[in-house]
């Protein structure tokens, strides 16, 4: 599933295909929502869509955009303008802004020449921090200490308009920060203030962390980053200009969740896509969708070879009960960044599961493709016959697969690891509440395995985990909902932290679930990608808190409640909710969190909160 978990991508999909506006366009809206939509929002797939109260908090715009040209453009392909307008109108109960700016205040005062500090400097650079995607910040870059972080307090608040979906996590570098939204926009701040540099308009939301480089062959320093609509694009960091824009899969479904990785000249973009849910129409064709990685020229964007997952063409298997021509083998997105093996040349991906049979050998898996050509090196599956799409979840299951599997995927990025005897390990959870550990010199030679939660569609563990040379550190979600029938989420069940030793995947340090109380939409399960500094582990919750961990011995350290109102410098209505998908960055003495997640029955909300230290 995914981000990714995260299905989370499936998931929008399915979920952008609801909204509201005027009164007008209520009746029709309810019409078209009841006859489209309504198997999916208001039946019982709580495991893969959101739920009509997260569309609601969406505005009408972002919902629109989303049905026109964004991630449920396929799904909603054979409605016109009205019917799409009416749908928004009706699920967000909203009407059109009329293209107000909403990044019209919080400007910076004074439009930077250049880079506010060295680009040398403290920095957080994509997804994982490296190539290799540990998510832990050394010292001289984090800045922050084990003993500060106590008094780590809230220094700015920057709000997305309309957004209930925190996707993409920040990028620091050169004191600038570049973030990606759900409002189809990427926004650069300063870093330290929170105030707007610019912003860029693209052509469908941003989930993917943001990558930073100098464009080869020039002095222009770029940001490079991937769409909902599987557009890649390269940015000028200082102005915010378009340098070039790449499709880089032609099917209708395909998107770029993870974050494309830059390495000598070449950009590495995954593919995944949102036909898991596309194909739960009984009148679709399911499924054609093959993941894949695309190699393009950083300076043009040029694409040098393209690695599917699948090698096998789709090709017709028979026709379902309503008589639609099904297509197989499919699936195999990759939801998350890939990782780069210098050493080896090498280039790792980890896979989503089969969306129809028969189910493909290299789904549920970790891939090594050569970085130069893209030829497939190895493979290691961690779940066979995981052949699956949302119909599975809904009362028509025409489309789901015969023998469907437990929708197991990979959401997260592999993590290259060397250990301080030498040794190199690649290590990744999984949604089966499984942590492996493969040997990268070995043609991804199983090491170890050790289970660490129950496992689900929303895992196991999801987004993220980190490592340092000696442990990996993994959150557990295993998020339950109630059983009668309400869609909310079961406050008892999910969490915990676990930090296991690289070497023999022991559990070293492990961190209980922390109970919800009485708060409401709450969950003890930690979704959300965990980070890494020396001594020092940070993990956010469905619960909305925010809280860091000693990893000598799991002793809480600091909290911060972000499931609360605050004041954006942006001027934007600003509430934090549940914390998933992307974690905590930390660079230069501050630590930066996205909060607000409804897509799963959570609380909703639109802010990017930054911390520094300060005093009581």
């Amino acid at each position: 599933m995914p981000e990714h978990t995260m299905r989370a991508s499936a998931v929008l999909a399915t979920l952008v295909m609801s909204c509201c506006a005027p009164a007008l366009a209520q009746q029709d809206g309810a019409a078209l929502y009841a006859t489209h939509c309504a198997q999916c929002h208001d039946g019982d797939v709580q495991n893969r869509v959101p739920s009509r109260s997260a569309l609601q908090a969406m505005s009408f715009d972002h919902v629109l955009g989303a049905l026109i040209s964004g991630s449920m453009a396929a799904m909603a392909k054979d409605r016109s303008e009205d019917e799409r307008r009416a749908i928004a109108a009706f699920v967000t109960g909203k009407a059109a802004t009329g293209g107000v700016a909403a990044d019209a205040q919080g400007r910076c005062t004074q439009q930077a020449s250049g880079f506010p500090q060295s680009l040398d400097g403290p920095r957080w650079n994509g997804w994982g921090v490296d190539v290799t995607n540990s998510r832990f910040q050394p010292a001289d870059m984090a800045g922050l200490t084990a003993e500060q972080v106590p008094q780590l307090r809230l220094k700015w608040a920057y709000a997305f308009p309309g957004a209930s979906v925190s996707f993409a996590p920040p990028t620091i570098v050169g004191g600038l920060l570049f973030i990606g939204g759900t409002d189809r926009k990427v926004h650069a701040l300063d870093a330290r203030s929170g105030c707007t540099l610019w912003t860029f308009a693209t052509d469908a939301a941003v989930r993917a962390a943001i990558s930073f480089a100098q464009l080869p062959g020039s002095d222009q320093f770029a940001i490079f980053f991937g769409d909902l609509r599987a557009n890649a694009y390269a940015v000028n960091a200082l102005t915010g200009t378009l340098i070039w824009k790449t499709k880089v899969d032609e099917h209708a479904a395909a998107r770029i969740t993870g974050a494309p990785v830059l390495h000598s000249g070449v950009l590495y973009a995954p593919v995944s896509s949102i036909e898991e849910a596309v194909g739960s129409q009984v009148t679709y064709e399911c499924c054609t969708f093959r993941g894949s990685v695309v190699a393009l020229e950083a300076a043009t964007g040029k694409v040098v070879w393209q690695a599917y997952t699948i090698p096998e063409v789709p090709h017709p298997t028979g026709k379902n009960a309503r008589g639609t021509q099904l297509f197989g083998p499919s699936g195999a997105a990759i939801w998350s960044a890939p990782t780069i093996d210098v050493k080896r040349s090498a280039i790792y991906v980890a896979t989503s599961n089969s969306y129809s049979n028969p189910p493909s050998a290299t789904s549920d898996a970790i891939l090594a493709f050569d970085l130069a050509t893209g030829k497939l090196l190895w493979k290691q599956q961690a779940t066979p016959k995981d052949a699956f799409v949302v119909a599975c979840f809904t009362a028509d299951k025409t489309n789901c697969p015969d023998d469907h599997g437990p929708d197991h995927d990979f959401g997260q990025s592999p993590i290259l690891v060397t250990l301080r005897d030498g040794k190199r390990v690649l290590a990744i959870a999984q949604k089966s509440g499984v942590v492996h550990a493969l040997d990268p010199d070995d043609d991804g030679k199983i090491l170890w395995q050790t289970r660490i939660g129950k496992g689900g569609p929303l895992g196991g563990s999801e987004w993220g985990s980190a490592a340092n040379g000696d442990h990996i550190y993994v959150a557990n979600s295993d998020v339950r909902f109630s059983r009668d029938g309400t869609r909310q989420l079961d406050s008892t069940q999910g969490g915990g932290l676990f930090g296991l030793d690289l070497v023999n995947g022991k559990i070293a340090m492990e961190v209980p679930p922390v109970p919800c109380g009485d708060r409401r939409q709450c969950s003890p399960a930690l979704s959300a990608a965990v980070s890494l500094i020396p001594g020092v582990v940070f993990s956010g919750g469905v619960s909305g808190f925010l809280r860091a961990y000693a990893t000598a011995d799991g002793k809480l350290l600091w909290e911060f409640d972000t499931a609360r109102d605050f004041k954006a410098v942006n001027g934007v209505p600003a509430h934090g909710g549940a914390i998933d998908g992307p974690g905590p960055v930390i660079a230069g003495g501050m630590l930066y969190t996205n909060s607000g997640y409804g897509q799963w029955s959570g609380v909703a909300g639109n802010v990017l909160l930054a911390f520094e230290v300060g005093k009581e």
